[in-house]
């Protein structure tokens, strides 16, 4: 075969081979969105263009003229926050790397000059990468997966935030009802601790009951300033979440009401290994690693291959150039590639068991979740039931004793403090609820460590 037949030839390979990669409309991002709509109902967009960042931030906007829920925290967080919008652009990285996966390397040319005395020797050569060609399918192959693998980290990164967001949202929340209750401990204290102190002036109490009285007031007031400190922080860490200042959320005023009834553990150990995507991305991983130990067995020999026409002037300047072809290629006199077969046997046979155990730990996550999700609900309810209406009653019944002159102010200030701090203590395991029926939700999508971002 001639030169210009072999270069011709090599030319239409890598023209063929490059068309068949080419960039997608979406670059992947349909997929994401179609993973991500399986887990929550929330739309999740990508703006690139000017046109399309000002229709989101209308959206914003509008979102944020009402109180907010947890539903509408989690649908402004995907469509605003930057950290998430970064991490949709590795679809693009992950996809131009099949496009170049797809196209050969650029043919080489090479030439050797030497003259003395008039003889001249000249070698020219235009070599192209033949192995590149040889091994293009399984690298296309092995890029794609790849690229699929990215798809489902990106979706992974969009449930997190939703997962983080709802969290945020209902610590958030609480943390309000919190300072609220803190505030109206902190003032009944101030009021029992201000009797007491006048009621000693007057000679009609100890200074025991008085210290006593100022001793609940101090604490109240630590309580009222650990409630401020948390509410902020609770706010700011929704804030960040939302990519918008702590001053422009709008929160309802109280947490959900605990649901009629919990749901079954069956319905979640059913469609857990369908939907988790972290169990989803490991068998991808291992597929890939599959399809690279093939890889490995076809170049333990044969790493680097070149071909290409060649020429070759030898004596004077005018003489014929001598047509040949010129061929490159490692020997494998020292490594004969099987080490790097028995790393990649090991990696794979290393990911198996990887994926094994992560489903192994998934049925145990799911489990665990679900206990916390059903006594949280117990506990939550035993006191919206049992604990706050009767600190209540307690209340109204000494409210009549202090009426009719029955018992002292100190006793009626004690009890208001005590069923105001039952109420706080249902909000707290009216949090812890919630908080556990949103982490139960996110096992059917992930770990505890993948969906805290860890």
């Amino acid at each position: 075969m001639s030169y210009f037949k072999l270069a011709f030839f090599s030319i239409c390979a890598s023209l063929a081979l490059s068309g068949c990669t080419t960039f997608s409309k979406d670059g992947g991002f349909g997929d994401v969105k179609q993973t991500a709509a399986q887990h929550v109902k929330q739309e999740v967009v990508w703006p690139k263009t000017e046109n399309e960042q000002k229709i989101v931030a209308e959206r914003v906007s509008e979102l944020l003229k009402q109180q907010l829920d947890a539903d509408g925290a989690v649908q402004i967080a995907l469509l605003n926050n930057k950290g998430l919008q970064a991490s949709f652009y590795n679809l693009g990285i992950s996809e131009a790397d099949i496009v170049q996966a797809g196209r050969l390397p650029n043919p080489k040319f090479s030439m050797f000059y030497a003259r003395n005395n008039g003889d001249y020797k000249i070698e020219q050569a235009l070599t192209f990468n033949i192995f590149s060609l040889i091994a293009m399918p399984k690298m296309l192959e092995i890029e794609r997966r790849n690229f699929e693998k990215t798809k489902q980290a990106v979706a992974l990164e969009v449930l997190q935030l939703a997962y983080q967001t709802r969290l945020a949202y209902f610590n958030a929340v609480a943390a309000n009802e919190h300072l609220l209750y803190s505030e109206q401990v902190k003032e009944s204290a101030e009021a029992s601790a201000e009797l007491a102190r006048r009621m000693v002036q007057a000679g009609n109490w100890s200074k025991l009951e008085q210290a006593r009285e100022q001793s609940f007031y101090a604490d109240a007031m630590l309580d009222y300033v650990n409630a401020k400190h948390q509410q902020t922080s609770a706010h700011e860490t929704l804030s960040r979440l939302l990519g918008i200042s702590a001053e422009q959320i709008n929160l309802q005023k109280r947490l959900p009401d605990l649901p009629k009834t919990v749901a079954e553990l069956q319905l979640y150990e059913k469609t857990a290994f369908e939907q988790r995507l972290d169990l989803q991305a490991m068998r991808l991983e291992t597929q890939n690693l599959a399809k690279q130990l093939g890889l490995t067995k076809i170049t333990r020999f044969i790493n680097v291959l070149e071909i290409g026409p060649a020429r070759v002037l030898e004596g004077k300047r005018g003489d014929p150039y001598k047509k040949g072809v010129d061929i490159s290629f490692e020997l494998p006199l020292f490594d004969w590639g099987g080490a790097k077969v028995a790393r990649a046997e090991a990696t794979y046979m290393q990911a198996v068991n990887r994926t094994a155990q992560a489903a192994f730990n998934a049925q145990s996550e799911i489990r665990e979740a679900y206990s916390r999700y059903q006594s949280s609900y117990e506990m939550a309810k035993h006191y919206h039931d049992e604990i706050v209406p009767l600190r209540k009653k307690i209340l109204d019944e000494n409210q009549l004793r202090y009426n009719g002159m029955l018992i002292s102010p100190f006793e009626l200030f004690a009890d208001a403090r005590a069923q105001v701090a039952s109420v706080n203590a249902y909000i707290e395991k009216l949090n812890e609820f919630w908080l556990a029926e949103t982490a139960l939700q996110m096992t059917l999508t992930g770990s505890a460590s993948s969906m805290e971002g860890k």
